[in-house]
């Protein structure tokens, strides 16, 4: 019962309020109707914030103020009381001449045209507008999620977005890396919702960045990856490799391929090399790409022969072969007899202009290389020198 009263007694004072406002122009005393100061000025506010509206007036002595929303023509405030029932809605004034329509925690609905009135006869209007502005959101729905795709197909990655103003869409990829386009025609970013790759490559693999702006932050962005399948292909640089009995070298092969390949290497007849010993396969991945290296230590006559890089993914299988040659041991260096020879010209040694020099004597059993005349040249120079000398 008590409810009731209270509800039939805050539609009474609704009632009053509006019929003071109707009629409070017949008490005015003065002779000068109110009128508006300037314009409303539109406002612009990010969802979630305040929003202030600013009436401004002039000889409004007992008139009243009133706000209202245009297209619901719903009454928001009269005078200083607030007649929505909205805790987001206030009003406040300055020295009765500006009065501020406050709009807190701001949603989209929320965008619209106000209207600040005075109560003459005929009663006066004037407009302004509020614009919520919301920051992009990127959709789950209508977006690209991770992509795997074959080499040579086409892909298509989409981006949807929502926001006020409508956001931007811009293509990036990840690192700032190009965006291959069709004829090989490479860009830093593209604008648009679509991303079109037509004949798929490796070189298209990686992260793609759909980032959507509207002036209005945080920027968002989100992260899409393509993956590009492809069969094994593999590489060689050298396919002959000569090494010496009981050297030390290492064979190489390099494979690209997606999914990850299984990769070794096998001998002539087809025996895979085992692991341990003196070979010891070793696999250095990248993204895509792998170095395959097999070390071959103290070569003997058993590992000359081919050899078989091999690689095998779901999408195919590849093999290149590197074939290990003998080479004579290189020639030994000559036994070099380091002989200390002192060159004096009937001067003590430490003073002498030619100081103490050591000379390699050739064993002349073997060829004597050029170096060898260069020494025996210098010998005869040394002996001309102290015959000279001593004859002086």
């Amino acid at each position: 019962m008590s409810h009731f009263t209270l509800l039939k007694s805050g539609k009474l004072l609704l009632a009053l309020l509006v019929l003071d406002w109707l009629f409070a122009g017949s008490t005015d005393a003065t002779t000068h109707e109110p009128g508006f100061t300037g314009p409303i000025t539109n406002v612009t506010a990010p969802l979630g914030r305040e929003a202030i509206l600013a009436c401004s007036v002039h000889n409004l002595s007992t008139y009243k103020v009133a706000w209202l929303r245009v297209d619901t023509q719903t009454i928001l405030t009269i005078h200083i009381h607030v007649i929505s029932r909205s805790r987001r809605v206030g009003v406040t004034h300055s020295d009765h001449r500006t009065w501020f329509l406050h709009i807190r925690e701001l949603r989209e609905t929320d965008r619209g045209w106000y209207m600040c009135q005075i109560n003459t006869d005929p009663m006066k209007s004037q407009l302004g507008y509020l614009d919520v502005v919301v920051p992009p959101d990127i959709l789950d729905r209508g977006t690209s999620r991770d992509q795997t795709v074959r080499e040579g197909a086409s892909v298509s990655l989409t981006c949807a977005a929502t926001g006020s103003p409508q956001p931007q869409i811009v293509w990036r990829r990840e690192h700032s890396k190009p965006i291959v386009l069709s004829e090989g025609i490479q860009v830093s970013s593209l604008e648009g919702p679509v991303l079109n790759i037509s004949r798929v490559s490796r070189l298209h693999a990686g992260a793609y960045l759909c980032i959507a702006s509207n002036g209005v932050p945080p920027t968002l962005s989100k992260r899409i990856m393509l993956t590009v399948e492809f069969p094994p292909v593999i590489t060689i640089r050298n396919q002959l490799v000569g090494a010496a009995l009981g050297s030390d070298l290492v064979l190489e092969c390099d494979t690209e391929a997606y999914p990850k390949p299984v990769s070794y290497w096998s001998r002539e007849n087809g025996e895979i090399v085992p692991v341990g010993g003196g070979l010891e396969p070793q696999k250095f991945d990248g993204a895509f790409r792998s170095v395959i290296r097999l070390p071959i230590k103290r070569v003997t006559s058993a590992d000359y022969g081919a050899y078989k890089c091999v690689s095998k993914n779901a999408l195919g299988d590849t093999e290149g072969t590197i074939k290990l040659y003998p080479m004579p041991q290189p020639a030994l260096d000559n036994k070099n007899v380091v002989q200390r020879l002192n060159i004096v010209a009937d001067k003590a040694s430490e003073i002498t202009p030619f100081g103490t020099q050591d000379f390699r004597l050739q064993d002349y059993n073997r060829a004597m290389p050029v170096d060898g005349c260069c020494f025996v040249f210098l010998i005869s120079l040394v002996i001309l020198i102290k015959t000279v000398t001593s004859r002086g």
